[in-house]
């Protein structure tokens, strides 16, 4: 199967590389210089070894973009660079406009719940960060973000199976200098962000910025009356650089973010008047606002939360410090990282109504003012990161080497709660179905090394592990007072077995469930690279990568409360990197064929019996991914520049053939689940009904086996999650100058593409061709592709256009900027839950003045 798909592929390399020519695509380079004075591509320098080192030498596949190709771009957050890498999908979080999921070659995890670790590390100056419920970073004060593709699971800190994004800050500069800038725009946005470098002597200097960005948000409850998924966030970073000595470095920084910024679900057409589509609708009765003296949560939940109305506020303080000791023979780096993020929501995630299903594709509006079915979370999460690295060479430059010990402690108190608005009542019964806290810890040591053995002037061996030893604990309090006629809350905990505590954590089949997970593992990596000129080289890798493992700590009982394996990954990567006609052209290529086992795939499903959310991860099936991504940067000439990136994949989720059929806690195996749902569509069942009237049993016709997991509707295996067969981005920019005034004019155009995919675990979506079940029952929808498409996990494939002009003074000291992204207001669905699609952002433009001093 690998054999053959790879060379399905690499046949289809040729056209691509012919087509990616065609267009004459470009990737990030550094420096200051205009484009009018700058002659062919600048150095690329990055990090992505651990060490400084141009792009072009080293046998990774990397994107790297600096400041200026951000701005190119109308790159303004990390979010919005997604759409300029091969192979990478990012996509806000269901509900949080604070959290990016990221999806790099097939592997990403849309969960936030800090018992889940994401697959795509993002770093921060060195210092990782693992909770992704506030990573959607605003990138105005950075000197460069790398993407690395593929696990790098030797040299970078923890959980990277998928790959990392690397953001590296600015560096406060030698003079007083600096910028201030203010825009408006779409929505009644607008934004301010100012930089000053302030040198305090000759040898330590200051960086202080800030920003500031607010809008009305661009959806229209119709049933509140007010504007919903707003933006609204703030924040301030002091740097500093000490040149302390001739061989002592010190580097570091302090950043403090608030955010308040939901992804509430939200429809192209008004739900309570379906003709109306001019714009953005939302129906949910949950209020918004920060913390509300009265409102239908109080008294349902306990704590903090209870007074929560719809919102998502983070506040992160994180502090990096990097002290370096040392000259390129031997180089010594203590990186340090603190952060303390406090993160409160209330979201409402079926709009105020029912969720949908065959037997109510389109749920009638309701305006719960409870919501449909709502979640509120407090959640405070602290981590603390100790790095020592020491790079650089031996022997007279025969060895190159990067080694170093890491340390990782991280400490999580998550109080939340789970209610279900049942529609038995006028305006609904609000249910609760859990209210419980969550602490959770993890601990990790680990040591790596890394070596580049310089065979010859051309030739590179590199070698290098990583050894990780991990442990991680979980405690379970339940917040209610008693379930039935037991008590909940007690010195000992010990209530009635439905209580969320740990003495009741055990599976349906009697197996406890364990409170502690523990993992040592190796990660090596082995590369070849052959310089055949100066401007063209080659290189092949094996690399290993693992994610740890975790809790499925969403579950409303505790028999859900299920633990799930750590997954690992190899990649091996094989391409070139290559400068033509004077650096006027740079082309790289990288195919690769990724090899995953014990996929962790997190799944939500209504329960038949309740029609509420059921959650469930496990290490549902092994994965493979092969692919080829293209990366082009061209300037023909100058103040001429031109990219594109173009990414292929051909993926799909391998079954293990010798699972038994029920595993240690009594859950299914994909291929037991599989054949039960065969026999149950065989039998006359039918999937993914339910009854309408509420609560209750499932319908008697009910083929509970399928459209659950990775097993779809008709008992085939899912299509695997945000894998496109086809990213591809390009663009262009050209710098004029007007005259013999020195003022330049630049227009800039981009374009994405992404081809049709699915963004639900079971590819559950709706039609509305209505049937009767051989049962008997009538349903009003089908799940087999009659009628026309109604809602679901389908996203069709779709292009983004943005733009930009700019107008910029003689010596670069103003700047006017007219922008606009996702032009054409182009709708596509970037994720679901539970049957429900969620929409991508419309259209939004914005004018920006800057100032440079």
């Amino acid at each position: 199967m690998v054999a053959s798909r790879t060379a399905f592929k690499l046949s289809l390399s040729g056209a691509a590389l012919a087509a990616a020519l065609a267009t004459s695509p470009a990737m990030a380079q550094d420096g200051q210089q205009t484009a009018q004075t700058q002659t062919g591509l600048g150095t690329i320098v990055v990090t992505a070894q651990r060490r400084e080192e141009n792009v072009q030498e080293i046998p990774i596949a990397i994107s790297a973009f600096n400041q200026a190709e951000l701005e190119n771009r109308g790159v303004s957050d990390a979010l919005d660079l997604a759409q300029y890498v091969p192979n990478l999908v990012g996509l806000n979080n269901t509900g949080l406009g604070s959290a990016n999921s990221y999806f790099l070659r097939g592997i990403g995890n849309t969960e936030t719940i800090a018992t889940f670790d994401p697959p795509i590390g993002t770093y921060v100056d060195d210092v990782y960060i693992s909770r992704q419920n506030a990573n959607n970073l605003s990138l105005f004060d950075v000197e460069r973000v790398e993407v690395l593709r593929g696990p790098q699971g030797t040299l970078f800190g923890r959980n990277t199976t998928g790959g990392a994004i690397s953001i590296v800050l600015a560096e406060p500069g030698d003079e007083y200098a600096g910028y201030a800038e203010v825009g408006y725009g779409s929505y009644d946005s607008w934004l301010g962000r100012a930089s000053v470098d302030i040198p305090i002597a000759d040898t330590f200097a200051l960086k202080v910025s800030g920003f500031v960005e607010r809008d009305d948000g661009y959806v229209q409850n119709v049933t509140t009356g007010q504007r919903n998924n707003d933006s609204n966030a703030w924040g301030a970073r002091l740097g500093w650089r000490g040149e302390l000595s001739d061989t002592v470095r010190w580097t570091g920084s302090f950043m403090h973010i608030e955010s308040d910024g939901e992804n509430q679900l939200n429809f192209d057409c008004n739900p309570a008047n379906p003709t109306d589509c001019d714009g953005r609708f939302s129906t949910t009765g949950l209020i918004e606002g920060a913390r509300l003296t009265n409102g239908p949560l109080i008294g349902l939940l306990t704590g903090e939360k209870q007074f929560f109305g719809m919102a998502n506020r983070t506040e992160n303080n994180m502090i990096t410090s990097n002290l370096e000791i040392g000259d390129r023979d031997l180089l010594v780096n203590v990186i340090t990282g603190y952060i303390d993020l406090r993160q409160r929501f209330a979201l409402d995630f079926a709009d105020g109504r029912g969720l949908p299903s065959i037997s109510s594709p389109v749920p009638p509006v309701q305006g719960y003012a409870a919501g449909g079915f709502t979640i509120a979370n407090d959640g405070a999460h602290e981590q603390f990161t100790q790095e020592v690295k020491l790079t650089g060479n031996l022997a007279d430059g025969l060895i190159d080497f990067v080694a170093g010990v890491y340390y990782f402690r991280e400490w999580n108190t998550t109080d939340f709660g789970d209610i279900f608005t049942l529609g038995i009542a006028p305006g609904g019964f609000p249910l609760l179905l859990a209210d419980r806290v969550l602490i959770n810890n993890a601990e990790a040591w680990a040591g790596y090394v890394q070596a580049d053995f310089n065979v010859t002037d051309a030739l590179t061996l590199t070698a290098g592990v990583r050894y990780t030893d991990e442990e991680k604990d979980i405690t379970f309090i339940d917040n209610r007072s008693s379930i039935g006629n037991g008590l909940c809350i007690g010195p000992n905990q010990f209530g009635p077995s439905q209580c969320l505590i740990n003495s009741n954590l055990i599976a349906s089949n009697g197996a406890q469930i364990p409170t502690e997970q523990s993992v040592d593992v190796w990660t090596p990596r082995f590369a070849i690279s052959y310089q055949v000129n100066p401007d063209f080289m080659l290189f092949a890798s094996a690399t290993r990568g693992f994610k740890s493992g975790g809790w499925n700590a969403r579950g409303t009982s505790p028999g859900t409360l299920l633990p799930f394996d750590p997954e690992f990954a190899w990649s091996y990567e094989a391409g070139f990197r290559s400068e033509w006609f004077d650096r006027r052209l740079r082309l790289n290529v990288t195919g690769y064929i990724l090899d995953v086992s014990g996929l962790q795939t997190p799944s939500a499903l209504i329960n038949p019996n309740t029609g509420a959310i059921d959650f469930i991860t496990r290490n549902f099936a092994d994965y493979e991914n092969v692919g080829l991504e293209i990366e082009i940067n061209a300037q023909p000439v100058p103040g001429f520049n031109i990219f594109a990136a173009i990414g292929y994949q051909d993926d799909e989720y391998n079954i293990p053939s010798n699972a038994p059929a029920l595993d240690a806690f009594g859950v299914q195996s994909v291929g037991a689940q599989q054949a039960s749902c065969l026999a149950q569509l065989a039998s006359g069942l039918t999937a993914g009904g339910r009854d309408p009237d509420g609560p209750g049993p499932a319908p008697s016709d009910q083929a509970t086996a399928c459209a659950n997991g990775i097993v779809t509707a008709d008992g085939s295996i899912a299509e695997p999650v945000r894998t496109p067969d086809w990213t591809v981005s390009f663009g262009a920019s050209y710098e004029a100058v007007l005259g013999n005034s020195g003022i330049t004019l630049t227009p800039s155009v981009n374009a994405v593409y992404r081809s049709d995919q699915e963004v639900g675990t079971s590819n559950v979506n709706i039609f509305d061709a209505g049937f009767t079940s051989p049962g008997g029952v009538d349903y009003q929808g089908n799940l087999a592709g009659n009628g026309n498409f109604v809602i679901g996990s389908f996203s069709e494939a779709h292009w983004i256009v943005n733009s930009s002009l700019t107008l910029r003074g003689e010596d670069d000291n103003w700047a006017l900027t007219l922008e606009c992204n996702n032009c054409f207001d182009e709708e596509y669905i970037q994720s679901s839950l539970a049957n429900y699609s969620y929409l991508n952002r419309p259209r939004t433009w914005m004018v920006r003045g800057r100032i440079t001093f």
